[in-house]
């Protein structure tokens, strides 16, 4: 059947108060009600599974923690798994001292005697009887008149204290008794105080304090506006003061307020009922409940918490109460609710995400200076009412990015997580690539997916993400072009000079340049060495973090050198501790981003006439290649066996044929059983005297010989038996060493400058080079390695 074209034929609306002088609406919120939890009664009977002992216990001990004073615990009467739960509760000492366990029966003599036996011996007890007193129940339900309605509630009343009485005196529990006109709403306003006033005459021992009867006012089914439920309360409240004819006796109750969300309005109920009198709200956590539910008492507290009023309910770890609810109730907690859902501090909207972000920047700004002048700093935030980390979360999912989220979003990301503080036009050419990821996913985008995107576009954060070009080291120098001479004090004008080495597709390379500046410079030896010609066309920098842990970001837009307007430009982004760093490094990033997979030249040194490289870049190359940092003597020597190499080839030598010409002239890292002296095997030994001695196998010419040297240390008993086997002598005339590689890598590099006399023939030396996880084997080998260079000659008959 289709909904009705005119619903007045079939639903009566509901019937207004008349109020000439209402006070409630222009009242404020000065301080929280009484709260008390229904969620181990109301809401475990709306439970398709009810919770176990186990749950009930768990449950409320999270209701304890949270602060909550006044829980109703359960019907006792309906079950023994009920009634065991209190008893389970009271003789294991579950409750603290300053907690009411409230219990829930009927009108029935034997449920209260149930109900009463349940909560013998505890210290502090709330014993909640009801009967309903709508016409809809008195006349279909239960078919009572008015004053059968209201004997009912007198004639229970009374045995209540009767039966009270007798558990104080038992037992010592000290009680409360509530009493609820069961379907308030639904209830004649008349009627519903006649019946209050007949019960609080039976009871006839509300006094102040803890001695106060509480009147609750169930919603039982919502059936009006928010507001017609406050009346409702004032009413009440109105004819319970004119009930007592003083003022004062108003203080002798408490009204407590039960709304349930049939409408969807009862959190606003709740609190137009507390302005208009209540002093007490009945609620779940999270809003669990028959049908639609129960008011939430999450809700109800932290609406007072942005308020600036405290609750008096603790949610400093509001996840650890969601779990614990979802866990008992086994019902999740909708994405969207209030405060608690998985959404509710998420912006996916464009224009949120830059109004939070923005938002962001600006509080820090005003809460500084709050602190400064000793003033609050109060939360002012867009599309944030509270505080996540109030809470116990965090900022990270505050903004979470899909196909409707825009670039303010996407930079405050980058932002929380890297530290970045990106400029607007990277913010929008960033943007593009996650919307392209966005729309090509079709799902949510998550800050892993962001943050992985930016390192990889922008070749940030590490080895992992380093693009086809990366700095190593670098040093700028500056020279002066005109020195002023007229003492008008003005400074010169002075040149960048970038000297630098850069890993070009995996391999380090040393380039230069010149430039007004550290950027330019490096651009110019970008553009001389590697053929990529591009200029800066904006550029801006932050500090990260303050004090010694500070470092620069710096941020490069490059473009086309001969089209400074162009539509197509690269970005790119450096962090480092050095400003000129972290600029340089960002130039390389947008480079990394402009070349591509194009080729790019092969580098070359230029050693010939009007060379543009020396003896310090053939030292570097070979440092960069083979980790060997020579002796300035061996510097030498080397540039001028690629100097004598490089004159036929127009006098230049590639990194690659630099280094094989090393390992050719030294027998370095090659196959070596081919040359002229070669040792299979030794042995050092101490002599006296600290004299050392070696005995060894050495391949002469193919033929094994073995033989013995002594000497102050191993090269020196070297000597002495290469001795044995030349004519002539051999004698260091340097020795260097050091460790190549880290930890378990280590070697040892030995050079040696080896010097060779013979008759008949002029003086040659030559150096050698060696490595070997042993030192000594290094150097012994490094001696070798010189011997094998020089025009040695063998001694006849060995």
């Amino acid at each position: 059947m289709p909904m009705l074209t005119d619903p007045s034929q079939k639903y009566k609306p509901y019937t207004p108060l008349v109020l000439k002088d209402r006070q409630w609406p222009s009242k404020t919120f000065t301080k929280a009600p009484i709260w008390l939890s229904t969620d181990l009664r109301d809401g475990n009977q709306a439970l398709a599974n009810p919770m176990t002992i186990e749950q009930k216990t768990l449950f409320f001990k999270q209701l304890v923690e949270c602060g909550v004073k006044q829980i109703e615990v359960a019907y006792p009467a309906a079950s023994d798994t009920d009634f065991n739960f209190v008893r389970g509760l009271i003789e294991n000492n579950e409750v603290p001292d300053d907690v009411w366990l409230q219990v829930l029966t009927p009108a029935r003599e034997d449920l209260i005697r149930r109900t009463i036996d349940a909560v013998a011996g505890a210290k502090h007890a709330i014993l909640h009887m009801y009967n309903a007193t709508s016409p809809l129940f008195r006349d279909v339900v239960f078919r009572n008149t008015k004053e059968q309605t209201i004997d009912l509630a007198v004639k229970h009343t009374k045995l209540v204290r009767q039966l009270t009485e007798e558990c104080t005196a038992n037992y010592g529990t000290k009680f409360i008794y509530e009493y609820s006109p069961e379907t308030f709403t639904q209830s004649e306003p008349d009627f519903a105080l006649e019946i209050c006033e007949a019960v609080k005459t039976a009871w006839g021992k509300a006094g102040l304090g803890d001695e106060r009867i509480i009147f609750n006012l169930p919603a039982t089914v919502e059936i009006g506006p928010p507001n017609h439920y406050a009346d409702q309360a004032c009413v009440f409240r109105c004819s319970i003061e004119n009930f007592c004819n003083k003022i004062s006796e108003r203080e002798k109750i408490i009204v407590s307020l039960h709304p349930h969300n049939d409408r969807g309005t009862g959190i606003a109920a709740a609190e137009l009922g507390v302005l208009a009198g209540g002093d007490r709200i009945e609620g779940c956590f999270f809003g669990n409940g028959e049908r639609t539910g129960n008011v939430d008492l999450v809700n109800l507290a932290l609406n007072l918490y942005t308020q600036g009023i405290s609750p008096g309910l603790n949610f400093s770890d509001i996840q650890s109460v969601i779990d614990t609810v979802t866990q008992c109730n086994d019902l999740p907690v909708h994405p969207r609710h209030p405060y608690a859902g998985e959404l509710v501090f998420t912006a996916f909207s464009g224009s949120h995400q830059d109004a939070i972000k923005k938002g962001f920047e600006a509080q820090k700004i005003v809460h500084a200076a709050a602190a400064a002048k000793g003033e609050p700093s109060y939360w002012n935030m867009p599309y944030l009412p509270i505080d996540p980390v109030d809470l116990g979360q965090s900022y990270e999912a505050v903004i979470r990015v899909n196909s409707q989220s825009g670039k303010g979003g996407i930079a405050y990301i980058i932002k929380q997580h890297l530290q970045l503080d990106l400029p607007r036009k990277l913010q929008i050419a960033f943007y593009q690539v996650i919307q392209a990821i966005s729309d090509r996913e079709a799902r949510e985008v998550t800050v892993d997916d962001i943050t992985t995107a930016f390192r990889q576009t922008y070749h940030f954060g590490g080895s992992k993400y380093k693009g086809r070009l990366a700095l190593r080291n670098f040093k700028i120098s500056t020279q002066s072009l005109i020195q002023t001479t007229d003492g008008s004090g003005d400074e010169s004008d002075e040149t960048r000079h970038f000297d630098g080495t850069v890993s070009v597709d995996g391999n380090y390379r040393v380039i230069r340049g010149d430039g007004n500046g550290p950027l330019s410079a490096l651009l110019d030896a970008l553009r001389t060495h590697l053929d990529i010609d591009l200029v800066i066309r904006e550029y801006s920098e932050h500090a990260i973090n303050e004090g010694t842990d500070s470092k620069a970001a710096s941020y490069v837009e490059l473009v086309p050198a001969n089209d400074r307007k162009s539509a197509q430009s690269w970005w790119g982004v450096g962090v480092d501790s050095d400003i000129a760093g972290s600029g340089l490094r960002a130039v390389l990033s947008a480079v990394n981003g402009a070349i591509g997979d194009r080729v790019l030249p092969e580098l070359k040194l230029s050693v010939g006439f009007n060379a543009r490289s020396g003896q310090a870049d053939v030292s570097t190359a070979i440092v960069n290649s083979l980790g060997l940092v020579l002796p300035r003597r061996f510097q030498s020597s080397f540039f001028e066996v690629v100097q004598r190499h490089a004159r036929d080839r127009g006098g230049e030598i590639s990194y690659e044929a630099v280094t094989e010409l090393f390992k050719e002239t030294y027998g370095f890292q090659i196959d070596t059983t081919s040359s002229k002296i070669v040792l299979a095997s030794h042995k050092l030994e101490q002599l006296s005297e600290g004299r050392r001695q070696i005995t060894g196998g050495f391949v002469v010419s193919g033929e094994l010989k073995n033989v013995t040297g002594v000497g102050n240390g191993p090269l020196s008993s070297v000597l002495s038996a290469l001795h044995t086997l030349i004519d002539g002598s051999l004698s260091i005339r340097e020795y260097s060493e050091h460790s190549v590689g880290e930890g378990t890598d280590v070697v040892a590099a030995s050079y040696v400058d080896l010097v060779y006399e013979v008759a008949g023939a002029k003086k040659s030396s030559s150096w050698g080079v060696a490595t070997d996880v042993d030192i000594t084997t290094s150097g012994i080998n490094a001696v070798l390695s010189a011997v094998n260079s020089l025009d040695v000659v063998l001694r006849k008959g060995n």
